[in-house]
């Protein structure tokens, strides 16, 4: 079945210089079978008429976690009366995820993905990190699993508590990571993480869980330099992941690291909107050479938004990025943050990820924010 969008106001193809005018697409089942000028558009099997509005490629947000139960909605309230943030608030989490069935994990996990879908969200990354046990984490992921192939082993988020409240030993949690945890959680994986970060896991810390994650063919990514300057984004251009996310608080070295790298720095301006800490600079960093990608770090604890056109809109409101650098790290950038080339694309083909907007430019988006504007989303080809 093909499908034919045609009268497309302004198409965001990322695949030409700006954007084109009057254009048309044509989906061929999973992929796009041609693009350009309306007039010029082959029949199809079925035709949608956009009316003037526009048309960008479908959001591929390559940060989340959003296998969890609970609600830390008291920790919000607290932080906006004054509190700060720390890494050991993800402890309460842990201890209402591993409580919950996985029949619960399951259903809580469909609705946040259809949550994202409905805001133009066509390819999600979901982290495990919740559970913390063996079981916990392999469970975690067999659950993300049903609804993306980007899962990420992230049993390396915090060290769990022992049984009587106690801080746990970090080095022994690092074996259980790097050994029967990896064991059991590698077959449900395409990535591995760790948070490198104070009152989380420091860099050789995370080394040994990367490399060991390496060797189990898991690719790297990192949580890293979110809350303080630390040794983490220059850990992960040092072994070349694919991407270093919240790029918080960067020296002039971390910049340069990245930008030799090729690493993408992915920046989550919702937890700076969550968490009053300050936005980092895309500008320094794309002034840089570095590829950026913007995604929604959906979690119950530092950013409960799955709102990627709100971090567009914030990404252009306080980190100096331009509408059209915005929504390009909201889909190209995160397909690179995945790396992957035939996502965040309109192009031959490429897949067929679309969103319509009811809008006449992808400007809209940062220029009409919390406004819902996403009018249809094909996802495979398929409308969702």
């Amino acid at each position: 079945m093909t499908t034919l969008i045609t009268h497309i106001g302004e198409l965001t193809t990322h695949d030409h210089d700006r954007p084109l005018t009057d254009a048309a697409v044509v989906l061929d089942g999973p992929r796009v079978a041609w693009v350009g000028p309306a007039v010029d558009a082959p029949a199809a099997d079925q035709a949608v008429d956009a009316g003037g509005r526009a048309v960008v490629p479908g959001f591929v947000d390559s940060h989340s976690h959003l296998v969890f139960a609970g609600d830390r909605a008291a920790e919000f309230a607290a932080r906006m009366a004054g509190e700060s943030y720390a890494a050991g608030g993800i402890r309460t989490t842990v201890a209402a995820t591993r409580a919950a069935s996985d029949e619960h994990l399951t259903s809580h996990v469909a609705r946040l993905v259809a949550e994202m879908h409905r805001q133009g969200t066509t390819t999600v990354e979901i982290k495990s990190g919740y559970g913390l046990t063996v079981h916990d984490e392999a469970r975690s992921l067999a659950v993300a699993r049903q609804f993306s192939d980007e899962t990420t082993f992230l049993g390396a988020h915090v060290v769990p508590a022992t049984d009587t409240g106690e801080p746990g030993d970090a080095a022994a949690y690092v074996e259980l990571v790097t050994g029967p945890m990896l064991e059991a959680c590698a077959p449900h994986a395409r990535w591995i993480d760790a948070f490198c970060e104070d009152g989380a896991f420091d860099a050789g810390q995370a080394r040994a869980v990367l490399e060991a994650g390496a060797a189990a063919g898991l690719r790297g990514r990192l949580h890293a330099n979110q809350l303080t300057y630390g040794e983490g984004v220059r850990l992960a251009a040092e072994l070349g992941l694919a991407a270093v996310d919240h790029c918080t608080f960067l020296t002039d070295a971390d910049v340069a690291a990245l930008a030799d790298s090729g690493t993408v720095a992915t920046l989550l301006p919702g937890v700076e909107f969550s968490t009053r800490q300050p936005y980092p600079s895309a500008r320094r960093l794309l002034d840089a050479g570095v590829t950026v990608a913007l995604a929604s770090d959906c979690n119950p604890g530092s950013c409960f938004t799955s709102s990627v056109p709100l971090c567009i809109a914030l990404a252009v409101r306080e980190m100096g990025m331009t509408p059209a650098e915005a929504v390009w790290a909201a889909s190209a950038g995160g397909a690179r943050a995945l790396d992957r080339d035939d996502l965040g694309v309109i192009a031959p083909g490429k897949r067929a990820d679309l969103v319509l907007l009811d809008a006449p430019s992808a400007v809209h988006l940062a220029y009409r924010p919390g406004v819902p504007l996403v009018a249809g989303v094909w996802k495979d080809g398929r409308p969702l």
